[in-house]
C-alpha cells in the first residue's frame, strides 16, 4: 500500500509533544534478553491470519449474532492436521463498546477451542485497513469479485477524529489486554495493524503501546513493518510509523510478500535489532511470496511465518490487490492470490499441504493424518482428542 511521507519530522515532533507518555513507555519495553527469553520458550509458530470462512470480517466473526464456535472448531482442527500453531486474529473496539464482558466471554471461548488444538493466536487491537466508518450490525455480502470486500478498520475514521474518544478506546485496550494478561492460551498481542501515517494515528500509536504495557501483559507487544521497499538494510529512511514500530515493538514483526530473496533480505535487515522476529503477512502467489519458496526461509532463520488468509471464503481473498480496480467476476485468476484450504478443508494445493507438515514435523511415525468425512484433514493422534465435540459454554 502507498504511504505518503509529507510532513514526517511534523508529525513526529507532535507526536511527542502532545504525547510526553511515549518516553516512560519506552522505557517499562522488554528489554532484548527479556524478549529472546520468551522466544526461547515459544515453539517454532506458523499459522495463518484468521476469519472464518462464513464471516467477511472481524465484526461477523465476533458478534453474538453471528459468532461460530463450531465453525472455528472445525477450522482449527484442520489447522492443527497441517502442523499449525498459531493463528493471527482481529479484535474490534466497537465490539468492546457494545458489550465488554459478552465480548470477553466470546473471546475466552474462542481460546478454549484454539487450546484444544494446541493454538495460541496472536490478537491484533486496531487496524488501519479499509472501510473507514465500520458499523455494528449485520455486515453486507461479499462485492462479487473484489479481495477482501468488507474488511473494516479499527478504530473507524470519525473516533480518530474525535479525541473525546481516546479514553474509551483506552479503556478497550487496557480491558481486553488486562482480561488475558496473563493467560497462556495468548502468545502475543498486535496492537496496530498496517497503521495509516495520519497525524492521528502517528500521535496514537505510542499510547496504545503505553495502554497495554498498564494492563501489565505478560506477552509480548508488536506492531509489523510494513513499509513499502523499506528493508533495514536498504537505501530507504523509515517512516515515522516505521519508527514507532521499530523503538516500541518488545518483538519485531513485519509483513513481506515479495520474492524470497527479498524476504530473506528483510529478515537479515531485522536481526540487528537482536530481538525475535515474527512474520505476520506472507504469501501472495502470484506476486512471488509461496510456501514452497518462503517457508523453509523462515524455519532456517527461525522466524515466526503466520501467512495471509486460511480457508477461503466470505473474504474472498483468493482473489489478488488488482480485483479492486478488476473485479473477477467473469473470469478467475490463474491462480489463488491467498488461502490455504477451500471451505470443505481439502488444500487449494496438496503440495502446499505437504510441505507445512513436514517443516512443522507434524508429519511423524506417532502421528498420521486421515482425511475426515467432511473432507478435511484431522490428526489422527488419540492422545490429543484433537476430534472432541466441542460444546461451547452457556
Amino acid at each position: 500500500m502507498e504511504r505518503y511521507k509529507k510532513m514526517a519530522g511534523i508529525m513526529v515532533a507532535l507526536a511527542l509533544l502532545l504525547f510526553p507518555a511515549w518516553s516512560k513507555a519506552h522505557a517499562q519495553r522488554w528489554s532484548e534478553a527479556q524478549a529472546n527469553a520468551w522466544y526461547a520458550q515459544q515453539p517454532w509458530l506458523v499459522g495463518s491470519n484468521y476469519v472464518p470462512t462464513n464471516a467477511i470480517n472481524q465484526l461477523e466473526m465476533w458478534q453474538a449474532e453471528t459468532f461460530d464456535p463450531q465453525q472455528i472448531d472445525k477450522e482449527f482442527s484442520w489447522a492443527e492436521g497441517l502442523g499449525m500453531n498459531t493463528m493471527r486474529v482481529f479484535l474490534h473496539d466497537l465490539l468492546w463498546q457494545q458489550d465488554s464482558a459478552a465480548f470477553t466471554r466470546r473471546i475466552d471461548t474462542f481460546l478454549t477451542i484454539a487450546d484444544k488444538h494446541h493454538i495460541h493466536p496472536v490478537f491484533v487491537l486496531f487496524d488501519s485497513c479499509w472501510e473507514a466508518e465500520p458499523k455494528l450490525g449485520p455486515q453486507h455480502p461479499p462485492i462479487p469479485g473484489v479481495h477482501n470486500s468488507g474488511w473494516v478498520q479499527s478504530p473507524g475514521q470519525p473516533a480518530l477524529k474525535d479525541s473525546s474518544q481516546y479514553a474509551r478506546l483506552k479503556e478497550y485496550v487496557r480491558g481486553v489486554v488486562g482480561a488475558f494478561a496473563t493467560d497462556k492460551r495468548v502468545v502475543a498481542w498486535d496492537v496496530w495493524n498496517e497503521p495509516a501515517d495520519s497525524p492521528q494515528v502517528i500521535a496514537l500509536l505510542p499510547q496504545v503501546f503505553a495502554w497495554a504495557r498498564e494492563a501489565r501483559s505478560s506477552q509480548p507487544l508488536t506492531s509489523g513493518v510494513f513499509q513499502q521497499n523499506f528493508t533495514p538494510i536498504g537505501p530507504d529512511k523509515p517512516t515515522p510509523v516505521t519508527e514507532i514500530q521499530l523503538a516500541e515493538s518488545d518483538v519485531l514483526s513485519f509483513h513481506n510478500y515479495s520474492w524470497p530473496e527479498d524476504f530473506e533480505k528483510h529478515v537479515i535487515g531485522l536481526q540487528k535489532h537482536k530481538r525475535p522476529l515474527i512474520c505476520t503477512e506472507y504469501m501472495a502467489r502470484s506476486a512471488g511470496s509461496t510456501f514452497d519458496t518462503i517457508l523453509p526461509i523462515a524455519k532456517k532463520y527461525h522466524v515466526a511465518a503466520i501467512n495471509w488468509g486460511f480457508v477461503n471464503g466470505k473474504t474472498q481473498t483468493d482473489l489478488p490487490w488488482d480485483s479492486w480496480d478488476r473485479p473477477y467476476v467473469k473470469t478467475q485468476p490463474t491462480v489463488w492470490f491467498h488461502d490455504v484450504l477451500h471451505p470443505d478443508g481439502t488444500p487449494y494445493r496438496e503440495r502446499e499441504a505437504e510441505i507445512i507438515r513436514e517443516l512443522t514435523g507434524k508429519v511423524s511415525a506417532k502421528l498420521q493424518l486421515q482425511v475426515g468425512g467432511d473432507g478435511g484433514f484431522r490428526a489422527a493422534d488419540q492422545n490429543r482428542g484433537a476430534n472432541q465435540e466441542f460444546v461451547p459454554a452457556e
